[in-house]
């Protein structure tokens, strides 16, 4: 078979696995359920996928390597954009992500409670957070190297409290649906200036 075959046919057994997790959860959907939703046998899923939680890690490969297009971007301009727009973007392709992509921003929070009780999985998920925080470390090293940041920051205190924004975001955006990027990009702008109006002499 062609490598275009058989990228379709992973696909198709990932697309079918995101609808029935959507549908279902990740913990109530088995292999049957997805071997139903592809309409294919079982020998022909496990070829590609050994296990559930193999697909799992598929999705969210995926959606990290998706999200780390952007991330390097940010990184990579100079000079780097404020932080409140640096969130904006990184947010604007979680939505795009989540929205178009993996169709539901419901697969975020199932992802994170799997990895609370599955060591495999969680050592999965520690393996590709902490590329992405590295990014954000970068990015935050960049901002206090050209005098964006005090010359004494600490550039993994602020890596750490910027990839805690995306969480929150996330579980906003899926449970009370009134957030945006926008809304995240004017309240980080307001709190960095008015720590610096606090700071500025008089």
């Amino acid at each position: 078979m062609s490598e275009e075959h058989l990228e379709r046919r992973r696909r198709q057994i990932l697309d079918a696995a995101r609808a029935c997790f959507i549908r279902k959860g990740f913990h109530e959907t088995s292999m049957q359920d997805i071997f139903a939703e592809a309409d294919l046998s079982a020998g022909a899923v496990y070829r590609y996928f050994k296990s559930k939680t193999e697909i799992v890690e598929a999705i969210a490969s995926e959606a990290i390597s998706m999200l780390g297009v952007t991330l390097h971007e940010i990184v990579a301009e100079d000079p780097p954009p404020p932080p409140d727009q640096a969130l904006e973007r990184v947010t604007t392709k979680l939505v795009e992500i989540g929205e178009s992509y993996l169709g539901s921003f419901m697969l975020a929070p199932q992802a994170w409670s799997l990895a609370m009780h599955d060591s495999d999985y969680r050592n999965y998920v520690q393996g590709i957070m902490r590329p992405v925080r590295e990014l954000w470390t970068s990015y935050a090293e960049h901002l206090r190297d050209t005098g964006m940041l005090p010359a004494d920051t600490d550039p993994q205190a602020v890596s750490k409290t910027l990839l805690a924004l995306l969480p929150g975001f996330i579980i906003q955006r899926v449970i009370l649906g009134d957030v945006s990027p926008e809304t995240l990009r004017d309240g980080l702008h307001a709190l960095t200036h008015s720590s610096a109006a606090s700071t500025r002499p008089s």
